[in-house]
């Protein structure tokens, strides 16, 4: 845990271990603290703390420093010996210590020798509570000597033989580094043939020609004088076949010559170690180096094993082409017999080398300084192992202990001391020695018999600030001899705290093992022994943790676009927070791209090296939190590179490639795309696509098409920018593999066949010299194939044709290798011309005032000269007498009817109407001459609304209406019926009133109506076929006058007499009463309505209309004659709710045309044989007017407000 310091306050480390570490007591022996002020106080024996090494080295070159530092209270003087005797540096002038030090300093560099102080030196380091001694220092002067000089003959040997060069370097000290250069310094190259052994030779498993060469040098480098030594460069030179095979020529006879063959290949022998077993000993610790280097041709390879063993992972490792087995950090465990092997083609050869680890000893338990107070007991244990086993034994104050002076507080019992009632002259320096043949260990300890009250060395009032839920460590450092006891007590007046809730360690520590709130107080820490008692208080705060409350979260972004991570943090307010981001537990890169904004980090034009962990670390001075978050930057794949064509044929290629980065997306597919340089240079065509595994692909080529590839990669992103092209690959040529398509024969005059066809492009094509082979006959007749051959073009136009007759055409590929395969026969007709004959037989059947039936004969084949398009009616309305006449000035209307249909509808068609029609037959040059015409008569029908309805003149009692006929009266009108009913105040409706008016009127007065009453109007007009579609209006009469006359001046007008009398009403207490009980009848009235039409329901206004609807003008349905659905948006029945009506009280009925445009495509519209059109209707469709186009409105206060006047 970490513990916040204050200013004269305390921090402790972050774990109990750490403190017990810090401050470790044990019950058995004091260890005095390392503290300044305490350390000024106490008597202490000397103890080494830095000595120069045992085997001391020096350059011979420098002044010799033989270390020697120690403390103690008080300081320690500092004696030497060397060899053995006393070193008197006073008498050396060379010779000085360092003041207030051991360190001799002999300066050689004015003048002296090194070889002079050559010897074995300890260092004695004395006060008046004992005395300690360094290791015996060996100290020598480094040596390089040169080479001894030898001369060096040349070495001549056959191919193939073996060559051993030796180097016996010179021993110098520390032994040199050897390696084998030329005379440019250029190591020599080395392999599994030639190679250096660990002795320095240069062994050579057999020569070859190159080998030969004059500079064969040894060198050797001494490091610690930093100097060079080189060895005479050696010759060799390698005999080859031919060379060896000339030297016999001339030296030997006949016989000899044959007999003297050249080296041949031979099984391995080793050229070191020798014999087929050897023996290594080595010391535990150090580096265990095994060596096998063997001869033979073909060059053998080396191989270990270790009998009854296996050799350990982690610390082998095989030097020098394996010829060289290392095992570091060697151990008793690693002695036993190793193989190497050395194995070429004709057989193999081994050899055992027997491992033997020794050691030299080693500590078990190294004896520890004993502070002890007067009467205490206590012990010093020495032990030591090794191989063989070291010797132990004791001296005191450097002093072998058996001749040492006679403590009766110590007993030697091998390596333990036991100590028991030791008094102050007990003090003393205890030497250990363990050695072996191997080496020795050299360790001091003191024994230091201390009297001292106890004293708390940790500062007074120290403030400890700790996070709640975890261990509290408070410290009270102390010192005592005897021992002093801790107690530890919270508060002013607390008891002593027990171990059942706290942790008391011996070293005074007290732990809190979960620190909550409540812990925060003072506490005091009171150290006893029976010399006198010490106690100091510190204090304890609480603090809330650090919480990450919301994470950074795991991101996958596109390459360029932005990311941010968020981390919101809650912190103790009484702490300062500090938010650090990391990326990858760095720092962030010193990039612009990167803001840091309070708890935000954002990471803008995003690359693919800011990929990885992102950490968001929170600390204070008491805790810290983190959490991370993986950013993965994933982009389109790189481009695919090293694009290779192989296994070219004809007509295949296999393409292969290599994936670029998949920029942390997986390919999932490549694209693979091709150019033909030669017909179509720069315009790239999709050849086919493989799996995102694959990296080659077999391709099917065309012939002569000078191909280039190039390869996309796709992964979920999208697909990569095209890789570079391939080398170009130029296909043979060939005939061609399709023939044109799309072959039609069509004739564009009576007398001529067009043939036409789409024709291959340059890909398709095969091999140069494209050209059409194109055929033709009747196909009735039984001409032959007449052809010819064209270029460069895609129609070919026979003439002379006779009209309309079907002709066999194909058209076939060719180019300079041959002919494409039998192309396909297609049927095609040389060119029509008009019909010759019309439709005879036309008749009509009038089937209602707006449908009619056509019936026609059909017209022969052979007449129609051209493919059968359909039939077409011409039909128009015309005035009876006049049909010839005016003709020219009549707008007729077409129906198409397809195929060989020989009836059809003509729907749309006006009432009480005169019509004309005449039939024409259709082909694909277009209609022939038209039937004689047919007339025939539409029956009466409905007719339409009137025109307008005004109401004029109103009086008391009266109202005067004015209409003008329907625009389309379909038929002779017969009459006029008009209905009207009252509307109260409350818009219900009174008794309906029926009333038949001559048709040849346009005005009418209703008399003896009701005074200052709203009316409603239906309007409507009716022939022999029915009653039409109705007008509605409404209106109100006029106030009663002579009700008003005693109370208006004689001379006030009926206009002014309503005005007076409507404000005096309105200044009645009555009228007041009776107009606020309306208006809250009509407020609860909608308070009702919105209750109920939130639940769905109807308005109460509604169900009045459903109950008072008059069945006598409600509308009824086209399909199936049943009564309509009452609409709020349009009212076709009498007034069930309040209306209104323009200004001028004109209401206009939209007309309504019926016109085929609307019903379907116009003079192009095509029917079944029913008269249906053939298909749906795609224009736009009327909705049939039904009576009454009146809108009505909601009821509203001011609706009726507006009633009672």
């Amino acid at each position: 845990m970490q513990l916040k310091r204050m200013p004269k306050k305390k921090r402790l480390p972050a774990g109990r271990v750490a403190l017990i570490l810090f401050l470790c007591q044990m019950i058995s022996a004091l260890e005095v603290p390392l503290d300044p002020k305490l350390l000024e106080d106490l008597v202490q024996p000397p103890t080494i703390t830095q000595q120069s090494p045992k085997d001391y080295i020096i350059d011979p070159r420098e002044n010799i420093v033989i270390q020697c530092e120690a403390k103690g209270k008080p300081p320690p003087s500092f004696s030497w010996t060397r060899n053995g005797t006393h070193f008197d540096i006073d008498k050396d002038p060379l010779v000085t210590m360092k003041p207030g030090s051991g360190t001799l300093t002999i300066n050689i560099m004015s003048e002296g020798k090194a070889e002079t102080y050559e010897g074995v030196y300890q260092c004695t380091a004395r006060n008046e509570r004992g005395a300690a001694i360094s290791n015996n220092i060996v100290v020598r002067p480094s040596r390089s000597p040169l080479w001894t000089k030898e001369k060096l003959e040349p070495i001549t040997l056959r191919n193939g033989q073996s060559l051993v060069l030796p180097c016996r370097p010179p021993l110098g000290l520390p032994p040199p580094i050897i390696f084998w250069m030329d005379n440019s310094f250029q190591r020599l190259p080395q392999s599994e043939r030639v190679s250096q052994g660990l002795n320095g030779d240069l062994y050579f498993s057999n020569v070859l020609p190159e080998d030969t060469r004059e500079d064969y040098i040894c060198y050797a480098r001494f490091n610690h004088t930093q100097t060079i030594q080189q060895k005479q460069p050696i010759s060799v030179k390698v005999i080859s076949v031919d060379e060896l095979n000339d030297t016999i020529a001339a030296n030997l006879s006949d016989t000899e010559f044959y007999s003297a063959k050249p080296n041949r290949e031979r099984p391995p022998t080793f050229l070191t170690p020798e014999g087929n077993t050897s023996n290594k000993e080595e010391l535990r610790g150090n580096v265990l180096s095994l060596e096998c280097i063997a001869e033979g041709l073909p060059t053998p390879v080396i191989y270990w094993i270790k009998e009854d063993g296996t050799l350990p992972t982690n610390r082998t490792f095989y030097r020098n082409f394996k010829k060289t087995l290392q095992i570091i950090q060697v151990s008793e465990a690693d002695s036993g017999n190793y193989q190497c092997i050395a194995k070429n083609a004709l057989g193999a050869i081994h050899h055992t080398i027997s491992v033997t680890v020794k050691a030299a000893p080693y500590w078990i338990l190294a004896p520890q300084n004993l502070v002890l107070s007067p009467g205490e007991d206590g012990t010093l244990i020495c032990r030591a192992n090794g191989n063989p086993k070291p010797r132990i034994s004791w001296l005191s104050n450097g002093v072998p202990i058996e001749i040492a002076p006679d403590d009766p507080s110590r007993k030697i019992d091998g390596d333990t001391i036991i100590f028991s009632n030791v008094q102050e002259r007990s003090s003393a320096v205890y030497q250990c020695n363990a050695s072996n043949e191997y080496g020795y260990l050299l360790a001091n300890a003191f024994v230091n018999v201390l009297a001292e009250p106890p004293r708390i060395l940790t500062s007074a009032n120290t403030l400890y600030q700790v996070i709640a839920n975890r261990p509290a460590l408070l410290d009270c450092a102390f010192f005592g001899s005897p021992l002093p006891t801790v107690e530890w007590f919270k508060g002013a007046k607390g008891s002593a705290l027990r171990d059942d809730i706290y942790v008391l360690h011996e070293n005074g520590t007290l732990e809190i093992p979960v620190a909550q709130k409540d812990s925060t107080g003072t506490y005091t820490c009171v150290a006893r022994n029976k010399l006198g008692m010490a106690k100091n208080e510190v204090h304890l705060e609480i603090k809330d943790p650090t919480r990450i409350i919301k994470q950074p979260e795991y991101a996958v972004v596109q390459r360029g676009s932005t990311v941010s991570f968020e981390c919101k943090v809650k912190h103790d307010h009484t702490l300062t927070l500090t938010i650090t981001w990391l990326k990858d537990n760095g720092e962030l890169p010193s990039d612009g791209r990167f803001t840091v904004d309070k708890d935000h980090l954002e990471v803008a034009d995003v690359r693919d090296s800011d990929g990885g962990a992102y950490t968001c670390v929170a600390n204070t001075t008491l805790d810290m939190v983190s959490a991370s978050a993986v950013l993965s930057v994933v982009d389109v794949p790189n481009p695919p590179f090293d694009l290779e064509l192989t296994d070219q044929l004809d007509k295949s290629v296999q393409l292969s490639w290599t994936p670029g980065d998949d920029n942390n997306s997986p390919i999932t597919e490549f694209i693979i795309e091709y150019e033909d340089a030669m017909h179509e240079a720069g315009l790239w065509h999709h050849q086919t696509e493989v799996s995102g595994m694959q990296t080659t692909a077999q391709l099917k080529l065309s012939p002569y098409v000078n191909y280039s590839f190039r390869v996309m990669a796709v992964n979920s992103l999208g697909r990569s920018l095209p890789s570079e092209p391939s080398e170009q690959y130029l296909t043979k040529a060939a005939e061609p593999d399709t023939n044109p398509t799309a072959v039609e024969g069509l004739g564009s005059e009576p007398d001529n066949l067009v043939i036409t066809w789409k024709p291959l492009n340059g890909f398709e094509s095969n091999g140069p010299g494209l050209q059409y082979k194109v055929s033709w006959r009747q196909k009735d007749g039984d001409d032959e194939w007449a052809s010819v051959v064209v270029a460069n073009v895609s129609k070919y136009i026979v003439s002379g044709t006779p009209t309309f007759v079907p002709y066999l055409i194909k058209v076939q590929a060719l180019n300079d290798v041959g002919f494409a395969p039998e192309p396909a026969v297609v049927m095609g007709h040389s060119g029509e011309d008009l019909p010759m004959v019309a439709p005879g037989n036309v008749r009509v059947n009038v089937v209602n005032s707006t449908l009619a039936e056509v019936h026609w004969d059909p017209v022969p084949l052979k007449s129609i000269r051209g493919h059968l398009q359909g039939y077409r009616i011409y039909y128009w309305k015309a005035q009876e007498g006049s049909l010839k006449r005016n003709r020219r000035h009549i707008e007729k209307k077409i129906l198409t009817f397809q195929d060989s249909k020989t009836h059809g509808m003509l729907p749309g068609l006006e009432p009480f109407s005169h019509y004309a029609l005449n039939v024409r037959v259709v082909n694909g040059k277009g209609e022939g001459p038209a039937s004689p015409d047919r007339v025939f008569n539409t029956p009466e029908g409905v007719p339409s609304a009137p025109s307008s309805l005004k109401i004029v003149n109103p009086t008391l009692d009266s109202l005067t209406l004015e209409w003008d006929p329907p625009s389309r009266p379909n038929g002779i009108l017969t009459e006029y019926t008009l209905k009207y009913q009252p509307i109260n105040s409350t818009h219900e409706l009174g008794p309906l009133v029926d009333l038949k008016i001559p048709a040849n009127k346009t005005r009418w007065t209703l008399k003896n109506l009701n005074f200052s009453t709203r009316y409603k109007f239906y309007f409507y007009a009716q022939t022999a076929a029915g009653s039409g579609s109705q007008i509605t209006e409404e209106a109100v009469t006029t106030v009663d006058e002579g009700k008003l006359a005693g109370i208006l001046p004689p001379d006030v007008g009926a206009g002014k007499a309503m005005a007076s009398r409507q404000v005096d009403i309105a200044t009645q207490g009555w009228f007041i009463g009776l107009m606020c009980a309306v208006a809250l009848l009509i407020l609860i009235l909608l308070i009702v309505c919105f209750i109920r039409r939130n639940k769905g329901g109807k308005y109460p206004v509604k169900e009045k209309e459903d109950a008072h609807a008059d069945p006598e003008i409600q509308p009824m349905k086209e399909d199936d004659g049943t009564f309509g659905e009452y609409s709020d948006a349009e009212d076709h029945k009498p007034l069930k709710k309040g209306s209104r009506t323009p200004s001028d009280r004109t209401v206009k009925k939209e007309d309504s045309d019926d016109s085929l445009v609307d019903y379907g495509e116009g003079v192009n519209g095509q029917f079944n044989e029913d008269g249906s059109f053939i298909g749906q209707y795609s224009g736009k469709k009327e909705k049939e007017p039904a009576e009454g186009n009146e809108s009505s409105e909601a009821p509203s206060p001011v609706n009726a407000m507006n009633s009672f006047v």
